[in-house]
């Protein structure tokens, strides 16, 4: 719900958002991607709000872009285009609309906003942030260019744009060994996150991998014990984590991918249950597709994610608030940096 009840009674003027069975109806095809986690009760209160967006996006020429950390509703219900940071930031680079609303964290909008100067880049909430990009500055990054002179950064796109303005390349989780393995150094930097880094380093053992002490609030809390216990609790239950996890729990998991590479490894290979060590949302997103799958035990919910609802995609659209800058001439290095990953990801998929 919206933080601000004036915000929402304002809303209220302008769209009927009562509850309605009539309006969950008519979307009912859309309910039914969704309907293993969301009840009918529910989506009678979402169904008004998913309406008012998908005709308010045709009105103001706008896509969706959105996280697979996103709630179904919104995943399933509004988006235009789903997935990980690395699909979305191609997305944003291929999108024809006057305004992206983004539907995830900060540094997603920013990067949208960044690879399109000249479009309309919103976020439902300002304060949907992110761990890692507040663990790292400019100046960390420049700490860490003075202990290891000539050594390239590669920054996690989970950063701020000033971050990757100073950095040579960025990744993602479902790039970074292959960005980290393509480099002709042989010591690399690899900011904020100290986890993904250390996985990476173990796919990529002819490196010298260095990093920043930064990690992810959702996936520092799994720990490797829990992994065992749940075994224990669960046998034949396929394990399968981000590897934004510690080490020990990536190494006791059955899969470690990015959000993409576990949709996709989950719909390969359809176990009969399975554990997702990763952000709530993403079983729950899914679930629709893979009704044979049984998604069970537990998971961590991001805060900043969960910032982004219905109720504040409609009113950030309604009023095009939100809107996201970047500095130019910050954009301009920053540009730079996000476009090489582009760029040597084509060339490393080709």
């Amino acid at each position: 719900m919206l933080d601000q009840p004036l915000g929402l009674r304002d809303l209220a003027r302008h769209y009927d958002l009562a509850p309605s069975v009539e309006t969950a109806e008519a979307l009912g095809g859309i309910y039914q991607r969704m309907s293993r986690v969301v009840t009918p009760m529910d989506w009678a209160i979402h169904a008004p709000y998913v309406a008012a967006i998908n005709q308010l996006k045709k009105e103001r020429n706008a896509v969706i872009l959105a996280h697979n950390y996103m709630t179904p509703q919104i995943y399933l219900g509004i988006a235009d285009f789903v997935g990980d940071s690395l699909q979305l930031a191609v997305k944003a680079t291929e999108v024809e609309a006057d305004v992206i609303v983004q539907c995830g964290v900060h540094f997603m909008a920013e990067t949208s906003k960044i690879l399109n100067p000249a479009k309309t880049v919103l976020i439902p909430d300002m304060d949907a942030g992110c761990s890692l990009a507040e663990s790292i500055t400019p100046a960390g990054v420049a700490e860490m260019r003075r202990r290891y002179p000539g050594a390239p950064v590669v920054t996690y796109v989970n950063t701020s744009a000033d971050v990757k303005a100073v950095s040579d390349i960025c990744c993602t989780s479902s790039n970074a060994a292959q960005i980290v393995a393509a480099l002709e150094a042989d010591t690399v930097i690899m900011t904020p996150d100290q986890y993904l880094a250390q996985n990476v380093a173990k796919q990529v053992p002819h490196k010298r991998i260095v990093w920043w002490e930064g990690s992810c609030i959702v996936h520092e809390q799994y720990t490797a014990q829990d992994l065992r216990e749940f075994r224990e609790w669960n046998p034949g239950t396929r394990i399968i984590a981000h590897p934004e996890c510690p080490p020990d729990v990536v190494a006791e998991a059955d899969f470690s991918g990015s959000t993409k590479g576990i949709i996709d490894y989950v719909h390969a290979e359809k176990p009969e249950k399975a554990m997702l060590v990763t952000e709530c949302s993403m079983a729950s997103n899914i679930a629709g597709e893979l009704p044979t799958v049984d998604f069970v035990g537990p998971c961590n919910m991001c805060p900043y994610m969960k910032k982004i609802t219905l109720e504040k995609v409609l009113h950030s659209l309604h009023n095009m608030t939100g809107a996201v800058e970047v500095d130019p001439a910050i954009a301009a290095d920053a540009r730079v940096a996000v476009q090489r990953m582009i760029d040597m990801s084509r060339r490393l998929a080709a």
